[in-house]
Formats: structure tokens, sequence, C-alpha cells
């Protein structure tokens, strides 16, 4: 398997975009990432990943421009081995890669997180390959409102 980022490989559509922000998306944080994850069946490719970074972290084009390319490397050089799980299992999943850090960081760290990253999300394929596709967030892992409501007690 040749170490390309092809088109297809990007997750470009408005729709499958959407769907994977709409909720029901799993995701985790490995600092300075958000993953974000969703098995699809709109995507062309077994994986197609979104890259993402706030003007607000950067102002400049150019430093967003730098991460994004970092982590589009890193994917390319660590990909094959969730493709390689993706296809065993017959799922198709759109990932999103949402950068945090307010500063720049080295390639070797990105490429680090990037990759442990991508093998957290080639554990957690068998369990998204059985799920159906409307099937979102499961009673256990969402999180109950009253946990977060604050109500002052009375003395």
């Amino acid at each position: 398997m040749p170490n390309t980022l092809h088109k297809s490989e990007r997750l470009c559509r408005k729709k499958a975009i959407e769907k994977l922000f709409a909720g029901g998306a799993r995701s985790f944080s490995l600092f300075p990432l958000r993953v974000v994850y969703l098995p699809m069946e709109e995507v062309e490719s077994s994986a197609s990943i979104l890259v993402s970074v706030s003007k607000r972290r950067f102002k400049r084009a150019v430093k967003r421009n730098r991460v994004k390319r970092q982590i589009r490397e890193a994917y390319r050089l660590h990909k094959h081995h969730l493709l390689q799980v993706l296809q065993e299992h017959g799922v198709h999943m759109g990932v999103a890669f949402i950068y945090l850090a307010d500063e720049l960081m080295e390639t070797a760290v990105i490429e680090e997180r990037v990759k442990t990253a991508l093998h957290r999300l080639a554990e957690r394929v068998p369990a998204a390959a059985h799920l159906p596709a409307n099937q979102s967030v499961t009673q256990s892992e969402a999180a109950p409102a009253e946990r977060f409501i604050h109500t002052p007690q009375q003395s």
C-alpha cells in the first residue's frame, strides 16, 4: 500500500461533515488533538479524514496550514494499521482531527499523538462495526444532565 493521501481519503462532502458533527459521533482527546469519529457509509475510502485548525488559535493562515500539513503527513505515514482493521471489519469511517493547542508543536510530537490516536481508533473499530448506523451514544456513555445542574442547597 503506497504512502499517499488521495482526494478520496479526505472528508470534504458537506453532508458527511454535517453528519460527523451533528451528534452521535464519538470522540477522544489526545492533547494537542481531539479526534472525532463515526462509522459512515457515505465516504468513498475506508477512512476519510478532516483536519481542522481554528482561526481563534492561529490568526495567520501560514501557521494554520503548517499544523494541518503536520497532521496530514503523520496520518499518511501511520494510517496503514487503521485501514487494515477497517477493511477486515468492512467498516467505512469518517475521522476529524481538531487541533486544540494555542502554540505550534514540533512535528515529532504531533506525529506521535496521531500515531497513538490511530491505534486507539483501530482498537475501537470492532465495537463500531456492530452498531447500527442510526444508533448514537449509548445511555451509559451519555452524561446525565442532572449531574451538571447546580442547585443551591437550603440551610
